[in-house]
């Protein structure tokens, strides 16, 4: 008879121990939800700042300005030409990107 018993209660202590473990892992989980939160938060700001600014095909107006200028030297001897760059090539690129109506803009939601 008290070969059962202590069956018994070996099988309760051992689903004790089970819950005790699966409430100490759902207690943990729940600490570190918020670094968690902010973590994924954090990953999504990055991916959509990478992505860049809005843009609406309908109602962006884009100016782009690029402007290209150098200093060359062309020599013509012996119907030979040859041409000499005398400086560094300066690019400069200005972009103005507005857009229009924006109050008649549908962005999702």
């Amino acid at each position: 008879m008290f070969k059962y018993l202590n069956r018994k209660r070996q099988k309760g202590q051992s689903t004790l121990e089970y819950a005790v473990l699966i409430i100490i892992i759902i207690g943990a989980l729940l600490s570190i939800q918020v670094y968690i939160k902010r973590g994924v938060q954090g990953r999504l700001k990055s991916a959509t700042d990478d992505i860049g600014t809005q843009f609406s095909p309908g109602n962006t107006n884009v100016v782009k300005i690029m402007t290209t200028s150098s200093q060359s030297r062309e020599t013509f001897f012996s119907g030979e030409t040859k041409s000499t760059l005398l400086g560094n090539e300066v690019t400069r690129d200005l972009m103005n990107s507005d857009i229009m109506n924006i109050e008649q803009e549908y962005w999702g939601g």
